[in-house]
């Protein structure tokens, strides 16, 4: 099943410095259709205003994963970490037992961003916080792995068994992902292609499961995000 989520039916808030669209059902936008997809629980698309952002609030028993597509968010946490995130890298925070953050937009420009909750396998872990960058032309033509639930592959680490992927395509080309049939991917590219011979627009999601193989043709230069979840 391929499933298509134009962007225009996405859940909307505008609350002037943050412009949100909500893949699931979040915060006053609520759909029983769209409550999640496997594992995934929250994909939203925002744009956060200069020099604004998100105060000190509370999160657990959630794996947070932040793809920053242009501008940069500042981190800072209970823990003590602090980090700024640019276009081109990723930060995951998983929040366990329980974790306090903020996040700003520091910078002279809006920034836009993708965050990605995914539910923990396990509750009440210890939690944390990390960050790498991940140079868009490493992943020209090919799916390049940021974060996993499982350590020592190169990416970051997060407590699920769940898959963020990145890659980018020119026009004209094309990418295969072999995955697992019995399993939730959740696809959003910056850009038309078609998915398996189904058309899909810049920024629509793209809700995918018992598709072992998964072509994915550019017709227009495109960014893909990608998670492979229970």
């Amino acid at each position: 099943m391929i499933d298509i989520r134009p962007f225009a039916s996405l859940g909307h808030a505008d609350h002037g410095w943050l412009d949100a669209r909500h893949h699931f059902s979040f915060a006053s936008y609520h759909d029983p259709a769209r409550m999640g997809w496997g594992a995934i629980r929250v994909w939203n698309d925002d744009t956060i205003a200069a020099k604004s952002g998100f105060p000190p609030h509370p999160h657990r028993d959630m794996e947070i994963v932040t793809y920053v597509r242009s501008g940069a968010i500042t981190h800072r946490d209970s823990l003590g970490n602090k980090g700024r995130t640019g276009a081109g890298a990723v930060q995951v925070m998983s929040a366990g037992s329980g974790v306090t953050h903020s996040e700003f937009n520091l910078e002279d420009e809006a920034t836009t961003l993708f965050q990605i909750w995914i539910e923990s396998d396990e509750r009440g872990v210890a939690p944390g916080w990390g960050a790498m960058p991940f140079p868009k032309e490493a992943r020209d033509g090919s799916f390049q792995l940021l974060a996993s639930g499982h350590e020592g592959d190169g990416s970051l680490t997060i407590h699920a068994d769940a898959q963020i992927l990145g890659a980018t395509l020119t026009a004209g080309s094309s990418i295969v992902y072999q995955g697992d049939a019995a399993r939730h991917l959740y696809l959003v590219p910056s850009g038309e292609v078609q998915v398996n011979g189904i058309a899909a627009h810049a920024r629509d999601g793209v809700a995918i499961t018992g598709e072992q193989r998964v072509e994915i043709v550019a017709e227009q230069d495109a960014e893909l995000v990608l998670v492979d979840a229970r």
